[in-house]
């Protein structure tokens, strides 16, 4: 009876298991920024400057997420290589993946491939796409850039295969072939899809057109500028509690922006306020976790509606840290989104709630990549402080973006520093007379994520020469201050670690302190604030 009973546990424990793992709660449910993402095969995730759309699944008829973007050569080597900026892009497909809750993904396939549009004698630009299903024809339109035109494919299946259907020069349309950021919005109310883009030149207006069919051609049936104004790129449109948001980054390139947006009661307008777009609350301390506005998924869960904020991090191409795609959640007060920039956080489809996980890093900017230049720069953007740092200089040289002896607060790091710390900078620590300063950053509870009470591990890493007096990596809280002193030569890159940071009443500041002789210089980076256990 004994070994019958015990036969008949493991199968009951079995059955659970089984039950578990295929309905998705026994995945993991934490996104985890600044890393290069796997599917749940464990493959490589290369997915650019797309988006995420629901559709039905062809064999099955249930609905899952269909994310695309587009896979070049260059995310492979970086990927491998990341102590390197590449500057050059080599299309080799658009990739589809596919999940049921927004956190595990499945590589599918290229439903785009280089043959299918001719890449090897045109080895031209193809980028910023999206997916809409066109129900007149009962077909899934592909709209992606195409060098200086917009590509259109279609497919029977959001699985593809997608085949060139029409190229659409826009000049009649706004005055240039192309278009400069352009994504795909569909409604998630009426399901009618839209193309949202800007002027192709300057990018200082934008449109939003209805996707249809027009003398049996997929077209852009209508167009409306909804903004005109200072250059935007990035363009892309979520909705909430039904209003329609539009946003956008800053010309920046490559580079990491803030988030900028409007809003609306109508797709088509008018947008509040008229020709300015706002900064959404939170993007400023690390430009959008060192990102640019990509898309965004509105989730409509049991409890929550939950806006994903999915920004592109180009890293291959400004060699700004890990990880190509940055997802958040953005928080609402009345119409005001507000950017909650998180390392790690927790997502559950169902009911559309998240949290902050346990592996969050609560710094910002903390590897020093949201800062395009040497900061204080005197070029756009106008800069002084390093993004989420305050630099206070007690002795010695100045800071002035317009003063040859000020001190440079970031350091571009060699490609043998690369291969021992995150990205392209770090923060520079040095002065040609005697110095002393304090670098700060304050990190507290917010309205919208908490700062939890208890133990935590604050770390980097240095690099620093035998010239300084004091030198040490600090945390005060609640009273108390936790340091480590660093007054010891590191020739090479170390990893320090202040262990039991005592967080009290939601606040802590951060900081590190220096007291340098004339040519003192260091460098600090990866700087990381985890409650619980070290990282080993």
């Amino acid at each position: 009876m004994l070994k019958l009973y015990c036969f008949r546990l493991e199968k009951v424990i079995l059955f659970i298991g089984l039950f578990l793992f295929s309905s998705g709660y026994a995945q993991n449910q934490t996104i985890t920024n600044d890393s290069f993402w796997e599917t749940v095969e464990g493959q490589p995730i290369y997915s650019q400057g797309g988006g995420i759309f629901q559709f039905r699944d062809s064999q099955s008829g249930s609905l899952k997420y269909y994310w695309y973007g587009v896979h070049y050569a260059e995310a492979e080597t970086y990927r491998d290589d990341p102590s390197v900026t590449l500057e050059r892009n080599h299309f080799k497909g658009v990739t589809c993946y596919t999940s049921t809750d927004l956190v595990n993904w499945t590589f599918e396939k290229h439903v785009l491939t280089p043959e299918a549009v001719d890449y090897d004698s045109n080895p031209t630009w193809l980028g910023r796409m999206g997916v809409a299903y066109v129900a007149e024809i009962d077909q899934y339109a592909l709209f992606i850039q195409h060098g200086k035109n917009v590509m259109i494919a279609l497919a029977d299946s959001p699985l593809g295969d997608f085949k060139v259907h029409r190229h659409i020069d826009m000049t009649g349309r706004i005055g240039t072939p192309n278009t400069g950021d352009q994504t795909v919005f569909t409604d998630p109310d009426t399901d009618k899809s839209y193309l949202v883009y800007s002027y192709g030149q300057g990018r200082n207006k934008i449109y939003v057109s209805e996707i249809g069919v027009r003398d049996g051609k997929v077209d852009l049936l209508d167009l409306t500028e909804i903004f005109r104004g200072a250059s935007r790129e990035g363009n892309c449109m979520f909705k909430y509690k039904d209003k329609y948001y539009m946003a956008a980054s800053n010309i920046y390139g490559w580079d990491g922006s803030l988030v900028y947006y409007l809003v609306a009661d109508d797709v088509r307008g008018p947008y509040k306020p008229t020709n300015e777009m706002l900064i959404m609350p939170g993007s400023e301390q690390d430009y959008a976790h060192v990102s640019q506005t990509g898309f965004f998924y509105t989730l409509k869960g049991s409890e929550e509606e939950t806006v994903l904020f999915c920004g592109d991090r180009w890293a291959e191409f400004a060699g700004n840290g890990l990880g190509y795609n940055q997802w958040v959640p953005l928080s609402f007060k009345e119409d005001v989104p507000h950017f909650n920039s998180l390392h790690a956080w927790n997502l559950d489809e169902q009911t559309g709630n998240w949290t902050v996980a346990k592996t969050n890093n609560y710094v910002k900017n903390g590897s020093f990549e949201a800062d395009r230049r040497h900061i204080p720069s005197n070029n756009k953007p106008v800069q002084e402080q390093l993004l989420g740092w305050h630099t206070e200089i007690i002795k010695g040289n100045k800071i002035a973006t317009n003063d040859p002896s000020s001190p440079v607060l970031n350091y571009f790091n060699t490609r043998e520093d690369r291969k021992q710390v995150v990205g392209e900078k770090s923060l520079n620590i040095s002065d040609d007379i005697p110095f002393e300063r304090r670098i700060t950053q304050e990190i507290s509870s917010t309205e919208f994520v908490d700062l939890p009470d208890g133990n935590y591990s604050l770390s980097a890493k240095i690099k620093n020469n035998s010239r300084f007096e004091q030198l040490k990596l600090y945390a005060s809280s609640g009273g108390q201050t936790f340091e480590i002193h660093l007054n010891t030569e590191h020739p090479e890159w170390t990893p320090v670690t202040l262990e039991s940071v005592n967080v009290r009443d939601g606040k802590v500041t951060i900081g590190i302190y220096a007291q340098g002789k004339a040519g003192a210089s260091a460098q600090i980076d990866d700087v990381r604030l985890e409650m619980g256990a070290v990282r080993r």
